[in-house]
């Protein structure tokens, strides 16, 4: 394989190869430290790419199977998103509603910091990075049911809370 051809063929993916791993990693450090350690080791292997029929499935593929590495790894398991960098988007038609809105998301952001800690990580993956269940196992390492109870356990609580709250 020409140098050439793997720039033209495995480089323009870059952007949403990006996308991919931010999308996972909600951190644009550690999707740009994936990316490069990716085309280091893509390049290392370009020989056997020759079989690789579709290069963007292949390179989302191994995108994400790094992503979900990072995730049980020791770096991650330090990690918790912050979720006061999550903010609304700003569609309040007047100040009222606005204020009314931002207290929503300030109790559901505590709400959610009180749940148990799987449950969390749960929620934060499903409703934050947008991880399918499948996705969920892989990176928790827990079983499929116990990712549905999870999930659905944080969800009830959430909605319970939220409700006594807007009452």
């Amino acid at each position: 394989m020409t140098a050439d051809y793997f720039k033209q063929t495995y480089f323009s993916l870059h952007p949403k190869l990006y996308r991919v791993a931010f999308a996972f990693l909600n951190n644009a450090e550690d999707a740009e430290d994936i990316l490069q350690d990716f085309f280091c080791k893509l390049w290392d292997e370009r020989n056997k790419l020759t079989e690789v029929k579709n290069p963007e499935a292949y390179c989302v593929t191994v995108i994400k199977n790094l992503c979900f590495d990072y995730f049980r790894s020791p770096k991650a398991m330090r990690y918790e998103q912050d979720l006061d960098t999550i903010d609304p988007p700003d569609l309040t038609p007047n100040a009222e509603t606005e204020l009314v809105q931002q207290e929503t998301i300030q109790k559901v952001k505590s709400i959610i910091r009180r749940l148990p800690k799987k449950q969390q990580r749960v929620l934060e993956l499903r409703a934050i990075v947008g991880c399918s269940a499948e996705e969920i196992e892989k990176i928790t390492g827990e079983s499929a049911e116990n990712v549905r109870v999870l999930l659905s356990r944080a969800r009830n609580t959430l909605k319970t809370k939220l409700k006594q709250f807007l009452l």
